[in-house]
């Protein structure tokens, strides 16, 4: 059990009282995959994180140049592209990537320019077929393994020599289910970027064998930076979420784990009470608590089960119930569970450092033999748009979310108005927050 005591411990050290989040997982009757019990954590530092990381000009531009063009990234997922002449876009920023399925069934990615005079070859957010690449304008046109083929007018170019003329490929990479890529022709392999990723997911349900059953993307009035560690730690679950999640989710407890630059992850417990509640805990409190959080489980086993046609009988109450929250650097969000099988993404919105995308998938599991529907429609919500009204959303999800966001335009302006010229972190809660800026640093400074 957490002993509060901060008083003579080095930083880092104290914890919330109450039953650890190990403690509670510790005391289900069906275990969770040995992932789950994985710990790291290391001190780093208590220094201030200026808020120029989040408002300044030159900040965003040198993120863009030095970090966005040498980090994987998932760009979209398979099932987006299923067939050879799918093509699908991609943008970061100012960034654009356009992705193609070629005839031999291989994925390939291209800087989304025309190498005439440079127009977007697909507009973005595209999605679409066809066995060619044609830009807009003058009609210059590519193969889906990018050798130019047809030039309009080639006497007028012998400068122009079609060997000389490919699309210049972006790196490809391929897990779970997810298409990544990479601007940085010297990059580091996807397997290494991922870090502790692919075991331990292979721990879990498939990502791969998962399908997208609902696809939102709103727009956000905060840098990136800010939207990715508004999700990143649970401390904020006891004000934002007053009344709601505060009351069933031992948030303040929850576990942080930091795997490496990339890598990062927190759970925390559901169907067991915060414990920041005043009361003493008893061991019949710790009882009752434990049978409410197995009966929770059992029926959404029985519920989740039905619906999605999918024995989830043998899955442990942790995989059932518990927010278990993977993040890899810069913006990748991925949830293992079954009840919050969710995928987010934060992308810099254009040119703008006061706004960003969101964007938040349901990776629901495919039953055994059941083949890949078609993905649902993006759901395009701007900043004053509100989550419920998307079809299929869950209602209380959407309320969440809204809480959530609530806070980010507010943040935004806050780090302009500040005298103070930076946010002080907690040791522990906001480890997360701070290893996103150790990393990022690591590309910045780099010669």
């Amino acid at each position: 059990m957490n002993v509060e005591n901060p008083k003579g411990l080095k930083p880092g050290v104290a914890r919330t009282p109450g039953q650890t989040t190990r403690q509670v997982i510790e005391r289900d009757p069906i275990q969770p995959p040995a992932a789950i019990y994985d710990q790291n954590f290391t001190w780093e530092s208590d220094a201030d994180i200026s808020y120029d990381r989040y408002i300044d000009r030159d900040f965003y531009d040198q993120e863009m140049d030095k970090m966005w063009t040498k980090v994987w990234q998932w760009a979209c997922r398979e099932e987006h592209i299923p067939n050879a002449g799918d093509q699908y876009v991609y943008d970061v920023g100012t960034y654009s990537i356009l992705i193609c399925r070629t005839e031999s069934g291989a994925v390939k990615a291209y800087h989304n320019s025309c190498l005439h005079r440079g127009t977007q070859l697909k507009p973005t957010d595209f999605e679409g077929q066809g066995d060619h690449i044609r830009c807009p304008y003058h009609g210059w046109t590519w193969s889906l393994d990018g050798k130019l083929i047809d030039q309009p007018c080639d006497w007028d170019f012998p400068h122009a020599k079609p060997e000389d003329f490919s699309l210049p490929e972006v790196q490809v990479g391929l897990w779970g289910g997810f298409v990544f890529i990479n601007m940085d022709e010297n990059c580091e392999q996807l397997a290494d970027y991922l870090e502790v990723l692919p075991d331990h997911f292979s721990q879990f349900f498939p990502l791969e064998r998962r399908y997208i059953e609902v696809h939102i993307r709103r727009t956000l009035p905060c840098n990136w930076k800010a939207g990715v560690e508004a999700f990143i730690e649970a401390y904020h679950v006891r004000e934002t979420h007053r009344g709601g999640l505060a009351d069933s989710n031992a948030a303040t407890n929850a576990e942080y784990d930091i795997f490496g630059d990339n890598v990062s992850r927190f759970i925390h417990t559901r169907g067991y009470p915060t414990p920041t509640w005043p009361e003493d805990e008893t061991d019949q409190d710790i009882a009752d608590a434990m049978a409410a959080r197995i009966a929770e489980a059992e029926k959404l086993r029985a519920e989740l089960g039905a619906k999605y046609n999918f024995d989830m009988s043998e899955y442990s109450e942790c995989e059932m119930l518990d927010s278990i929250e993977y993040f890899c650097f810069p913006n990748m969000f991925l949830f293992p569970g079954l009840s919050l099988p969710m995928i987010y993404r934060f992308r810099p919105n254009g040119d703008d450092v006061d706004s960003c995308w969101f964007d938040l998938m349901f990776l629901r599991p495919l039953s055994e033999g059941e083949e890949h529907p078609e993905p649902p429609e993006c759901v395009h919500l701007d900043v004053d748009q509100v989550y419920a009204t998307v079809p299929d959303m869950d209602p209380m999800l959407a309320v969440v979310y809204e809480q959530d966001t609530s806070n980010m335009e507010a943040q935004q302006k806050g780090f302009k108005a500040s005298k103070k010229r930076g946010e002080t972190l907690a040791n522990y809660q906001e480890c997360r927050t701070r290893q996103i800026h150790k990393t990022l640093d690591k590309y910045l400074n780099a010669e």
